[in-house]
Parts: structure tokens; C-alpha cells; sequence
């Protein structure tokens, strides 16, 4: 098999575990992209693809994460993550032999995620969803199986007891669901929903084209599943809530009544009293 089929046939299991590490799709796919034409440049003799295409991609990842928040110093495993030119005879394993032995529970962990360290989220993420060992995450992150143990298990406990103010924010939750209907992550928007979450629409809202009413987490997560890519965040008053944007102006928005961290309501709202309440945002911030 040559570089290129063997490429593909591995993006996909390369592309799902950037998204964990990530939690952007988009993102992730853009990482792997990076990989390839990393592959596609180097001269190096390759032992084991599988191998270097995991270490490759995942430092790239970090690479991310770091640029996202260049004030999280981890003083564990502080390195440049520049990619090497890996070869299989640099790792104790073969990663791609690994299989998910843990998905995301609920929505809060990519929450909490975002508050981890870097080295902190790579080393949980590669650990626990994916079985990876700490002597394969240690050659990833530059540092021992001691350091890599570590890192992974303070990650752990910060998702498993998180702090009081790791609960989830309104907005969050928001944010959270919105970007699950963006990626099609079926399974993430069912954990959002509340077992009764219902959708309503105002009349401008059901004269410009939204459902009237839909009812049930089902049907609702079913309606949202990769939609909703022209919504931005916005505040209706001091609700955070999303909006369908047109041409820079709202034209509808999704209003959402939340319990206990979990999506009860959404109501379509487009009648211009309402619209003109919106303000957009970014994350809590007004802009």
C-alpha cells in the first residue's frame, strides 16, 4: 500500500482523535490536513505509519492548544513540541493498535477540558478515551511515563470533582449545544437535552420557515444534528441564546430555557421586538 492510501485509511481514526483532544471537528480536520503534508515532505524512513501519523498529529494538536492559552505553563512536561521525525523504533507500541476504551460524559468534560493545561488534556484524553500507555504519551509530550502518569491523573481530578466554578455557566451550555449541532455529535446533543426538552416558535418565527413545535430530546437532537452553521452567539437582553444570521442582520433566535445545566426549551423567536434585543457575543462578553 502506498503513502497516500495508507494516509486514508487512517485519517479517519487520526481525525477523531485530534477532535477529542481539540473539541473542534473543523479543527481537527484542519490538524490532520497538516499531517499529511508533513508526510507528504518528509524523506524519512517510516517503520510503523500508523505510529508516526498518531505522534505527528497529536503534537500538532498540542501545538493548538497552546496557542489557545500561552498562559497555561504546565511544569511537568514545559517542552517545544516541535514535530521530529518520528519513526516506530522511538515508541514502546504501536498506538494505532489501540481502540476507544471512553467517550465524552456529558457536556461539562469539554468544558472542564478547556480549563486543563495543555500537556494535562493531551495526556487524559490519550489515556482515558483512548487506551493509549504512558510510555507512548510520555514520547509524545517529551518528558517520562512518571511525568506523563501524573499529568493524566491531575486531569482526571479536576473532571471527576470539579470546583465550584466549573460549573457549567448559562452561556456555556449554549455555546456547548450549538457547536454539538454544528458537528453532528448526535450523541453529545442527547446529553444536553433534558428527557422533555421541547422546541416552540413564535408566529414571525414560524412565517419565516422554523418548525412550529417539535417534542422530545429525540426529535429534538434529530432536528439540530448538524445543523444550525449559520448561528451566532448572541444575548437577547441578558439571556445568552444563539441566533440565525442573514446578510449581518438576525433574522431568528433560538431562545433557550435551561434546568440543571441541561437544555429544556428552545423557543424560535423572530418577532422584531425580540430581534431587537440582540447583541452578539463572545463567550460571556458583549461585543
Amino acid at each position: 500500500m502506498d503513502r497516500t492510501a495508507e494516509f486514508e485509511a487512517e485519517r479517519p481514526r487520526l481525525t477523531g482523535l485530534a477532535a477529542k483532544v481539540l473539541g473542534d471537528r473543523t479543527e481537527a480536520e484542519d490538524v490532520v490536513q497538516q499531517a499529511w503534508l508533513r508526510l507528504e515532505r518528509t524523506e524519512a524512513e517510516i517503520d510503523s505509519l500508523p505510529a508516526w501519523l498518531t505522534t505527528v498529529t497529536t503534537r500538532l494538536c498540542l501545538d493548538r492548544l497552546k496557542a489557545r492559552s500561552p498562559l497555561l505553563v504546565d511544569d511537568l512536561a514545559e517542552h517545544e513540541s516541535g514535530i521530529a521525525e518520528v519513526t516506530a523504533g522511538s515508541h514502546p507500541e504501536d498506538p494505532a493498535d489501540h481502540v476507544a476504551l471512553a467517550d465524552a460524559v456529558g457536556v461539562a468534560l469539554h468544558v472542564v477540558l478547556d480549563r486543563l493545561t495543555p500537556s494535562e488534556r493531551v495526556a487524559f484524553v490519550l489515556h482515558d478515551s483512548f487506551g493509549f500507555e504512558f510510555a507512548t504519551i510520555a514520547s509524545v509530550l517529551d518528558t517520562s511515563p512518571a511525568a506523563a502518569r501524573k499529568l493524566a491523573s491531575r486531569a482526571r481530578a479536576k473532571v471527576a470533582q470539579p470546583a465550584p466554578q466549573d460549573a457549567l455557566a448559562d452561556w456555556e451550555v449554549v455555546d456547548a449545544f450549538m457547536a454539538a449541532a454544528r458537528e453532528g455529535d448526535f450523541e453529545r446533543l442527547l446529553a444536553m437535552l433534558a428527557p422533555d426538552a421541547v422546541v416552540r416558535a413564535d408566529e414571525a418565527a414560524v412565517l419565516a420557515g422554523t418548525p412550529s413545535r417539535i417534542d422530545g430530546r429525540d426529535a429534538v437532537a434529530q432536528f439540530f444534528n448538524g445543523a444550525a452553521h449559520a448561528a451566532l452567539a448572541v444575548y437577547v437582553g441578558d439571556r445568552p441564546a444563539s441566533a440565525w444570521y442573514d446578510r449581518g442582520e438576525a433574522k431568528v433566535v433560538f431562545d433557550f430555557t435551561l434546568r440543571e445545566g441541561r437544555v429544556e426549551q428552545i423557543t424560535f423567536r423572530a418577532a422584531p421586538e425580540t430581534l431587537a434585543e440582540v447583541v452578539r457575543r463572545r463567550g460571556a462578553d458583549r461585543r
